[in-house]
C-alpha cells in the first residue's frame, strides 16, 4: 500500500506512539521510513538575529533527535533514512515529501502534557491541507494503536472527493482484511442549510457508492451508518461505539468551498480522534 513513509520528528518523537505505529506499518508493508527534522529557520528569533550559530544549534538539535529516533527504528528492524532540513516546518515537510516521492506522511496531533511543538496547532493542519499525498495523523498516546486495523471508518458525503478518499481506504482495508464501516451524516446545522444547493447525492446514494466499491474489491464485511447531526461528532461517536481502529476521509467535500471539510469536519476529526486518521486530499 505504501512504499515510502515520511515521518517528521521533534524532541518528543521517541515518546510518541506514532513512531512505533509507523514502524508497524512499515514492517507490514515492507516500506521504508524517512525521519525528517526541520530546523525552523523561518521563525522570528532566527531571522531577526541572523546568526549562523543559532542555525547551527538548531541543526545539531535535529541531528540528536533523528539519532534518538533512529535507535528505536533499529530496535524494531525497520529500514529507514534520516534527513535534517532548514526552513518553515509545514512547507518544508510537504515540499520534501514531494521531492523525495514519499507516498505517505505520518504526523502526531495532540499528546500528553502538550508534547510536540510541531503539532499542537499549525504545522500538522497545514500539512494535511497542502500535502498531495495521504497524511496519517494520530495522537501521542502512551498505549499505542491497534495494527493491523480490524475495523475502519470511511465517512462520505457523496462528493467525488469523498469517494476518492473512500476508495483509498477500501484498498487499504482489502489488504488488511479489515471490516469497513461507511458513514454519511446529514448536517442539521443552519450553516449546512445555507450552503446546500444544486443536486447532491442523497445519503443512501452516497453510502451505496462506497458499498459498491467495496464489493468490487471483495470486501464482504461492510456496515453502513446514515445519521443526522453534527458530522465530526458523529464520526468520533461511531469510532467509539463500534470500537474502530482508524478513519480514512477526504479533506474536501461536496460544497466545493476551498477545503470546507478541512475547516469544519476533517480538521476536528484529525485534532480530536483517539485513533489514526488518514486524510486524502484532492491535490
Amino acid at each position: 500500500m505504501y512504499d515510502s513513509i515520511l515521518l517528521p520528528v521533534d524532541e518528543a518523537a521517541v515518546e510518541s506512539s506514532l513512531l512505533y505505529h509507523a514502524a508497524e506499518l512499515a514492517n507490514w508493508d515492507d516500506a521504508t521510513i524517512e525521519l525528517l527534522y526541520v530546523a525552523d529557520t523561518g521563525r522570528d528569533s532566527v531571522t531577526v538575529s541572523g546568526e549562523g550559530d543559532v542555525v547551527d544549534a538548531l541543526v545539531r538539535e535535529g541531528e540528536d533527535v533523528v539519532d534518538e529516533a533512529s535507535g528505536v527504528l533499529d530496535s524494531l528492524g525497520v529500514e529507514y533514512d534520516t534527513s535534517v532540513q532548514q526552513g518553515s516546518p509545514a512547507k518544508t515537510i510537504v515540499d520534501y515529501a514531494e521531492h523525495e516521492d514519499h507516498d505517505l506522511i505520518a504526523m502526531p496531533t495532540h499528546g500528553r502534557e502538550g508534547l510536540s511543538r510541531y503539532l499542537l496547532g499549525s504545522v500538522t493542519g497545514k500539512v494535511v491541507r497542502l500535502a498531495p499525498m495521504p497524511v496519517l495523523t494520530a495522537p501521542l498516546e502512551e498505549e499505542g494503536f491497534e495494527f493491523p486495523y480490524e475495523g475502519m471508518l470511511l465517512p462520505t458525503d457523496g462528493s467525488d472527493e469523498a469517494l476518492r478518499a473512500a476508495r483509498h481506504g477500501l484498498d487499504f482495508a482489502a489488504e488488511l482484511d479489515a471490516d469497513v464501516h461507511v458513514l454519511t451524516v446529514t448536517d442539521d446545522s443552519l450553516l449546512a442549510d445555507a450552503f446546500d444547493g444544486g443536486e447532491e447525492a442523497s445519503s443512501s446514494e452516497a453510502v451505496d457508492e462506497v458499498v459498491e466499491a467495496a464489493e468490487r474489491r471483495g470486501i464482504e464485511n461492510v456496515t453502513t451508518h446514515v445519521e443526522t447531526g453534527d458530522p465530526d461528532d458523529e464520526i468520533l461517536g461511531t469510532v467509539e461505539r463500534e470500537a474502530l481502529d482508524a478513519v480514512v476521509m477526504g479533506t474536501t467535500g461536496r460544497h466545493g468551498l476551498d477545503r470546507v471539510l478541512l475547516g469544519s469536519v476533517a480538521e476536528k476529526t484529525v485534532r480530536q480522534a483517539e485513533v489514526p486518521v488518514i486524510t486524502v486530499g484532492d491535490n
